[in-house]
């Protein structure tokens, strides 16, 4: 019920035999990513891109291969000791998974979904275009800045890739059904170095970098729905344990609650779970450890996908969202957007005063100091991406000029 996965990032000029290549936007098929993300091959040909994936055993296979080597003039009694030994040493290593690639999910703010959802065809299509521009722009900057690779002995030297190979599947809903546009960037973990050599990921500054993708990504649509649509945004709090969030100006709260069955689920959950917390341990949990309760709790409330068109889906969210709004669904969004008012002023980075960046750059450190004991550079992106949150710039260049990236 969705569309199929499109090809995205440079990286996919290296695949192809010269005749045959991958095109940015293109249809990847089941054939592509099995070769790709299954194999580790080059998708068109089948040819392997470096290395084939490194089989580790298992833990049945560990504990096997460990028994097989016992002294076999142990008696019954220490032989079954040692055994258990094996397989409980061998349960605690677990098994360490292969990487074939890495699932980011870019997620637009509810009350974008929310008016996506109820627009004319005209509306929802320039929202998707600004979604996926957003998305484009991220996975350049993640060539830019975070992909690498490692070569030399055990890996000791870090080195520039030629690009990223990504695939893209558009989804529209969430678990519960409600409206919640989305793409998964599923990105391989098979990079050219600059040699030409094929070779892995640098796992550590793809896991290091997610909050400040994920930042960018916020400001870079707002960015983008501003210029497209002339909306407003304005920042509205999500509780203690999260960051505010950035809105569409105009779309009520009410709106929200309605296409927030997800959210009200967890945190109904999240809300047990620290409620337990407390009984057993006589004090509140800190923030990291409300977190972690949080993605717990997302977990154990996670439904099964139930799957409709996009068209069942539609009818659905309208009639629901007329519900709430006391009033035709499109015609609320129509006025919406007619009555938006004057959006904040598109500005370019050189209009930021020097003063202005001292500012915002001692908020940004006096914050990452609040929140943490210790921080690298993409602790300070990500702050500088919030703190930035309620300009709008020109183009993508003028914002990423500002905040460093």
């Amino acid at each position: 019920g969705t569309p199929p996965g499109y090809w995205l990032g440079t990286g996919i000029a290296g695949l192809g035999d010269g005749e045959r290549q991958v095109d940015a936007g293109a249809t990847v098929s089941e054939q592509h990513l099995r070769r790709l993300l299954g194999q580790g091959r080059d998708p068109i040909t089948g040819a392997p891109l470096g290395l084939p994936y490194y089989h580790r055993p298992t833990v049945k296979e560990r504990v096997a291969a460990r028994i097989d080597q016992l002294d076999q003039e142990l008696r019954p009694a220490d032989r079954t000791a040692a055994v258990a030994q094996i397989e409980t040493e061998e349960r605690e290593r677990g098994t360490r998974r292969v990487v074939a690639g890495y699932d980011y999910t870019f997620s637009v703010p509810k009350s974008v979904s929310a008016l996506w959802a109820v627009a004319d065809a005209g509306t929802q299509a320039r929202i998707v275009q600004a979604h996926h521009t957003a998305v484009a722009d991220v996975v350049a900057l993640m060539e830019r800045e975070v992909a690498a690779t490692r070569v030399g002995h055990n890996g000791v030297a870090q080195v520039a890739t030629r690009g990223l190979i990504a695939t893209c599947y558009d989804h529209y809903d969430s678990r519960a059904s409600d409206p919640q546009l989305h793409t998964h960037v599923v990105i391989a973990n098979k990079v050219q170095g600059e040699d030409g050599k094929w070779r892995a990921l640098d796992g550590r500054p793809m896991h290091a970098a997610v909050v400040a993708v994920s930042e960018h990504y916020n400001a870079l649509l707002a960015d983008q729905l501003t210029r497209s649509l002339g909306v407003a945004f304005e920042q509205r709090n999500r509780g203690a344990d999260r960051n505010p969030a950035w809105e569409i100006a105009g779309v009520p709260e009410e709106l929200l609650a309605e296409f927030s069955s997800r959210s009200a689920a967890i945190d109904a959950e999240k809300d047990k779970l620290i409620a337990a917390y407390v009984a057993e341990h006589r004090h509140q949990p800190n923030t990291r450890t409300i977190l972690r309760l949080r993605q717990q709790a997302t977990l154990s409330t996670r439904p099964e996908k139930t799957l409709y068109s996009l068209a069942e889906l539609t009818e659905q969210w309208r009639r629901r969202a007329g519900s709430v709004l006391g009033q035709d669904a499109h015609t609320w969004a129509e006025h919406l957007l007619a009555s938006s008012g004057e959006p904040s002023p598109l500005i370019r980075a050189k209009d930021v005063t020097l003063e202005d960046i001292a500012s915002i750059g001692q908020a940004v450190v006096e914050r990452v100091q609040a929140k943490r004991s210790t921080w690298r550079r993409w602790n300070l992106q990500a702050e500088a991406s919030r703190q930035t949150m309620g300009l709008r710039f020109a183009a993508t260049t003028d914002r990423e000029t500002l905040v460093g990236l």
